[in-house]
């Protein structure tokens, strides 16, 4: 077991299961609504899948440099253990929407503008570029609780460094789910349900940025 196989094993691997009934209800109540079910959709740091298993789209990829990506990926899932730095594997224009949760953190800022980069390449055109990132304004006592977390972003510098690069900022909401799914996130269906439906729970306890960019 390497060392990032250690680190994802030691964070999520208590809570797989969880995890995996909250971004069910994430994907079926909230993401699904940016992704046509006849869309090619890239997942960048998918780390156990939780998000491309449970979304619905014609085509569906998981990019990781984790090998265990391959033990969690279901049927319908293509996999790929790789950078999101060179994703040469994946053709120009080819994908629909591209889908990063939780992931520029642990980038350096060069890092972060090649992957970037490479997400405009293999977008096509008018393509939808989906992040959950944690907004260091929000979250900055908590922020470093974990030892890989290397570039803090919040909701106005991410949407800068999109806008340099070739994106147009669709929708942004600072202050949308919390800070990690071991925090208030509300853990039964029920309550996760009402979360989403309501924009001003969100605004009270919301640490994470979404972002919707669109290849321009």
């Amino acid at each position: 077991m390497n060392n990032l196989q250690r680190i994802y094993h030691r964070r999520f691997g208590e809570n797989i299961e969880s995890r995996n009934k909250i971004y069910q209800i994430l994907c079926n109540d909230f993401f699904q609504n940016y992704i046509p079910t006849n869309a090619v959709i890239l997942d960048v740091g998918a780390g156990y899948c939780e998000f491309i298993n449970n979304i619905h789209a014609k085509k569906k990829i998981a990019l990781d440099k984790n090998p265990d990506i391959k033990k969690f990926a279901k049927k319908d899932v293509q996999f790929m253990i790789s950078s999101s730095t060179d994703m040469k594997q994946i053709k120009d224009g080819s994908i629909d929407v591209v889908f990063i949760s939780n992931f520029f953190e642990h980038l350096n800022k060069n890092e972060i503008i090649k992957t970037i980069n490479e997400i405009y390449r293999v977008l096509q055109k008018n393509g939808n570029f989906l992040i959950l990132q944690p907004n260091i304004r929000y979250c900055y006592k908590d922020y470093w609780m974990f030892f890989d977390h290397i570039t803090p972003l919040d909701d106005r510098s991410l949407s800068e460094i999109l806008e340099l690069n070739g994106f147009e900022i669709i929708e942004c909401r600072p202050k949308f789910l919390p800070y990690t799914t071991k925090s208030k996130l509300p853990q039964s269906i029920f309550l996760l349900k009402i979360y989403l439906k309501f924009p001003l729970i969100q605004k009270i306890i919301g640490k994470q940025t979404f972002i919707c960019a669109k290849k321009i």
